[in-house]
């Protein structure tokens, strides 16, 4: 661990082949496997809503999601004696009668996409449901794509609106579409009662909308969408946007006289990541079935659906020769197969995880960031058509060490002192030990999408999270049957 040298300067600059470091190279075959990963993390920033079919696998994949809605803190409305409920007109024009009344003159959910997958002119129907007011998805649980959103809805609940639609809105024209002004989304109708409940429970007391979570749970615990009709489109949602429209009067200043005019007012709540959005997404599991066994190649299938599993070769890299080497890189690539259906609308992740198999749910849920140590992360290189983790020695020392220290300790729990590592009684202990822990050497490749910040001091990148990929996408990799390739550099002093 330590070197030094004496206090004679005559050979300072000079190269020593006594202080020499070699270096040396091996290489070794790693096995590959497509896994189950049945269920990941809800994102709480994106929804999804659709039915498509991946071309290059036959599979089908559905989303409906149910989102709560958020309210600004304090938020009111008009005062009570300002609202409209009607109004009379004369024949020029005036007004003669004004109603003041608490009304809801239409109530409506927009939901904003940012992404569509498959054909934008496809028409699909979507079902919008109430959640259930006594039955509220907590702040205080993780939901995963798993879930069944069903379960959140009142017995018997029927659908309160419905809506055929076609992502590309053929109401407007081509320059409407366009124009800057415009984003997309999908325009759905409720029925007036949903906003003049949440109007008078205001008047009612104004403290129900102090905050978020007393709005959700007191006022409106949120709406649940899911496509009833139609296949090949599948949405990602940017925001999801409730608006209630309403009329109120105000004072005008007309010359030395105040006058009343009327106003028309509108008010919206917004599913933004301060509250839940929970997305199920359902894979045809006959399809994925075909794929797990599949041993040709390994996959790589979002949302949820296949991961590929890395089993690494520790006990042979720290093994004979290498006994007493030190690993200073390791680096793996994984090749992609190309696409057989060129119109496929399922792409290729980006971002890639390697974290240890042990640990993947827990690194999600717990929100950590690659520490290269025990996980990295990587980019996809189009020019390559290929994933790089360019160095992880780390890991592999990690899992080496890790073995060594927890066979010590079943020696010692048996009482066993006196043993040489690889006598009989060693191995025995580490049989013992690697079948309670099958997974000790076994990592998963995970599609991510990383975020990171750059240090203002050292301009250096620093990873701030790193997330499921909830997109699209299905590969394969070369693996499966036929192993892969690790190149490994070690380093020792020369005696």
């Amino acid at each position: 661990m330590l070197t030094s040298c004496d206090d004679n300067t005559g050979s300072l600059g000079i190269f020593q082949d006594t202080d020499f470091v070699t270096t040396s190279t091996d290489k070794f075959t790693l096995n590959t496997r497509s896994i189950l990963l049945d269920s990941i993390k809800a994102s709480s920033s994106k929804s999804y809503l659709g039915a498509i079919t991946d071309q290059e696998t036959g599979g089908k994949v559905t989303a409906d999601f149910a989102a709560q809605f958020n309210t600004m803190e304090g938020y009111s409305f008009p005062d009570k004696e300002q609202m409209v409920g009607s109004i009379t007109v004369d024949a020029n024009g005036d007004t003669t009668d004004v109603e003041t009344r608490v009304v809801c003159d239409s109530c409506e959910v927009r939901l904003y996409f940012d992404k569509v997958y498959g054909d934008e002119t496809n028409p699909m129907k979507v079902q919008v449901y109430m959640l259930d007011a006594d039955n509220i998805l907590s702040e205080d649980s993780t939901y995963y794509t798993n879930i069944d959103l069903t379960q959140y809805l009142p017995a018997g609940a029927k659908p309160i609106a419905e809506r055929v639609f076609t992502p590309k809105d053929m109401n407007l024209s081509e320059s409407e579409l366009g124009s800057s002004s415009h984003s997309d989304n999908v325009h759905i109708v409720l029925p007036d009662s949903i906003g003049q409940r949440i109007m008078e429970k205001y008047y009612e007391n104004p403290a129900n909308f102090k905050d978020s979570y007393t709005f959700i749970r007191k006022v409106f615990p949120g709406l649940y969408f899911r496509i009833s009709n139609g296949e090949g489109t599948l949405l990602q949602m940017e925001v999801s946007a409730l608006n209630l429209y309403f009329k109120y009067m105000d004072k005008q200043q007309v010359g030395s006289t105040q006058k009343d005019s009327i106003y028309l007012g509108v008010t919206r709540f917004s599913a933004t990541p301060e509250v839940i959005q929970s997305t199920r997404f359902t894979n045809d599991q006959s399809t994925l079935a075909g794929l797990l066994a599949d041993n040709t190649c390994s996959y790589l299938k979002t949302p949820a659906g296949i991961c590929t599993e890395m089993t690494l070769p520790v006990d042979q890299i720290f093994a004979g020769q290498h006994a007493t080497d030190s690993v200073s890189k390791a680096e793996v690539t994984l090749t992609r197969y190309n696409k057989t259906q060129t119109n496929n609308q399922f792409g290729t992740p980006q971002e890639l995880l390697m974290v240890r198999k042990g640990e993947m749910r827990d690194f999600f849920k717990e929100k950590r960031v690659a520490d290269r140590r025990t996980s990295y992360t990587t980019s996809f290189s189009p020019t390559y058509n290929s994933y790089t983790f360019t160095n992880i020695c780390r890991l592999l020392s990690y899992m080496h060490n890790e073995k060594k220290k927890a066979v010590r300790d079943v020696l010692a729990a048996n009482g066993i002192t006196n043993y040489t590592e690889g006598d009989a009684q060693y191995a025995a202990a580490e049989a013992q030990w690697m079948a309670q822990h099958p997974d000790w050497n076994k990592v998963a490749l995970i599609p991510v999408v990383t975020s990171s910040t750059t240090d203002a001091y050292t301009g250096s990148t620093i990873q701030t999270s790193v997330v499921h990929d909830m997109g699209l996408n299905s590969i394969r990799l070369v693996g499966g049957k036929d192993p892969i390739e690790m190149q490994v550099v070690y380093s020792k002093f020369k005696r």
